[in-house]
This record gives C-alpha cells, sequence and structure tokens, in this order.
C-alpha cells in the first residue's frame, strides 16, 4: 500500500488537481510537509498510549501517507527506501540502551 500511495503522490506532483490536499502539502513545500509527518506520528504515539486500535490505524495511515509525499517531495523513491530494508535485513542489530542525559 505504501507504494501505491508513493506513486499517488508522484502523481499528483506531476498532474495537479484543484482542492487537491496532495497539492497543497507540496505548494507549501518541504516544512509544511515536515510539519505534519512530525504531527501525525505524535498522534500514532498518544493513540498507543491510549490503547486504540482503531485509531492506532488511522493515524499510522496518516503517517505513511505523509511519509509518501515527503519521499517525493524530498526525491527519495519507494525503491531507495526498499534497498535500505533489504540490507540490514539478517543483520546482527546494535541494541543498546542510551545513556541517560546528566548535561542540560
Amino acid at each position: 500500500m505504501l507504494e501505491t500511495l508513493y506513486k499517488e503522490a508522484i502523481d499528483r506532483k506531476e498532474n495537479p488537481k484543484e482542492d487537491s490536499y496532495t497539492n497543497y502539502l507540496f505548494d507549501k513545500g518541504l516544512d509544511k510537509i515536515l510539519k505534519k509527518v512530525g504531527e501525525e506520528a505524535t498522534e500514532v504515539v498518544i493513540a498507543a498510549k491510549n490503547a486504540d486500535k482503531d485509531e492506532i490505524a488511522n493515524e499510522i495511515a496518516d503517517v505513511l501517507y505523509h511519509l509518501a509525499v515527503m519521499l517525493v517531495e524530498t526525491g527519495v523513491s519507494i525503491e531507495d527506501v526498499d534497498a535500505v530494508l533489504k540490507a540490514r535485513q539478517g543483520k546482527k542489530s546494535n541494541v543498546h540502551d542510551r545513556p541517560e542525559i546528566t548535561n542540560y
């Protein structure tokens, strides 16, 4: 589905439609798109904290949509992301706790 969102975002950028939310985002530029990615990601966290499965699914859908728009705006392709994920697959993770911040 992410590939579909990505392709639709490319199409909307190449073939703008009046009253399109996607075109509104492209017209406003990267800062607006990034703001929306951040807002939607925060809403995912809140939905998860509230253990609301329907809201989690809805907010994740919003994040994925806005990420697709961001990818198009920044010129990063789905294939670029896919290549990174494939390269990571099967590799040992460097899992560790981050040190606590004590110097503010």
